[in-house]
């Protein structure tokens, strides 16, 4: 079996919105800019578009904030921006996207321009409940390769007050015996700050070093990575497209399900402590049809949310997807972290 890394958590900063918000994006917007080459052109578009939103959040939002962070895919990186806020909500998405369209008596050309400046972007709203808006922005040209089968994405926010964040996610591809798959891992750090954050870090290396495919081998494995720390609560699941299942073993308070528009299929976790004590590890499975996705997440955030309560999500860009559960699901109490693997449909 050989295994390539995909994608991971990192870094993530989060910004609320206040008067200096924009001021604080475009400083911080310009650092991760400049941590991935991104050219002068790219990075002025950036400071552009990260002013739009923070003055979007001002005008028209409730409790919102900007995520901004460097991502990676294929050997590229890109600096992505994210807008989360808690309503009021947007009526008429496609017409709010027309420059000239306005809630508050302005030029309206805010969420136009955040599409033209932006490599990648995408908006998910719900009535009276929320608005997520994703740009990104990639350093170096593009492959041109087919997208990838199964998109995958993921967002950690610390618990208020911490600088870092006990939760962590990552992904890699696997493949082997003729088939070829994606390994998730979703991992809380018990507790939260520095020493939650230690264990998660350590269990994030676990898994990226693991040469197993079965996701019980590869929880074993973050197990003696975690011996040491406090902690953690962890779930690996293996999309395995040629059979289109999902299996998943884990230990402690981890939910992760598979999502349609409007079915969720649950797959457990046990009772444990990863690290510390480890149950015998059993393995759990679920259907993965075109269409779905699989979420993955920490007890940071609610798990009685319901696809029904997120009409057309899951057909968006997995980090919007990761996003917007977040910002209707995660508690203000706990570290909240992520992680989703969306499967587009047939052509």
């Amino acid at each position: 079996m050989t295994s390539t890394f995909v994608a991971e958590a990192g870094d993530v900063c989060w910004l609320r919105a206040d008067v200096a918000l924009a001021a604080a994006a475009r400083h911080q917007g310009a650092q991760l800019a400049r941590g991935v080459h991104l050219s002068a052109e790219h990075t002025a578009r950036l400071e552009l578009c990260v002013t739009e939103m923070a003055t979007n959040l001002l005008k028209h939002a409730h409790d919102g904030a900007l995520a901004l962070r460097v991502v990676r895919a294929r050997g590229r990186a890109a600096v992505e921006c994210l807008s989360l806020d808690s309503g009021p909500g947007i009526e008429d998405v496609p017409r709010a996207l027309r420059d000239g369209t306005s809630a508050t008596g302005t030029l309206g050309i805010g969420l136009g321009a955040i599409g033209r400046l932006a490599d990648e972007s995408g908006v998910h709203s719900l009535r009276g409940r929320g608005t997520v808006l994703y740009a990104r922005f990639w350093a170096g040209a593009a492959d041109g390769a087919a997208p990838d089968p199964v998109a995958t994405g993921g967002l950690t926010r610390p618990i208020s007050g911490e600088q870092v964040c006990g939760d962590s996610w990552a992904v890699r591809a696997v493949t082997g015996h003729g088939c070829g798959a994606l390994s998730l891992m979703m991992c809380d750090g018990l507790g939260h700050g520095p020493l939650a954050a230690r264990a998660a870090d350590r269990a994030r290396e676990a898994f990226r070093d693991s040469r197993h495919m079965d996701p019980a081998a590869v929880l074993g494995d973050v197990h003696r990575g975690l011996r040491g720390t406090r902690g953690a609560a962890v779930a690996i699941a293996l999309v395995d497209l040629g059979a289109e299942r999902v299996r998943l073993s884990g230990a402690g308070n981890i939910s992760a399900l598979v999502a349609t528009e409007s079915t969720r299929s649950g797959l457990l976790s046990l009772p444990g402590i990863v690290g510390v004590q480890l149950p015998r590890p059993r393995t759990f499975e679920a259907a993965f049809p075109p269409g779905s996705a699989l979420v993955m997440h920490s007890d940071g955030l609610s798990d009685r949310w319901k696809p029904a309560d997120f009409p057309g999500l899951f057909a968006q860009d997995p980090s919007l997807v990761a996003a917007q559960i977040l910002n209707q699901a995660a508690v203000r109490r706990d570290d909240a972290g992520i992680v989703v693997a969306v499967r587009g449909q047939r052509p």
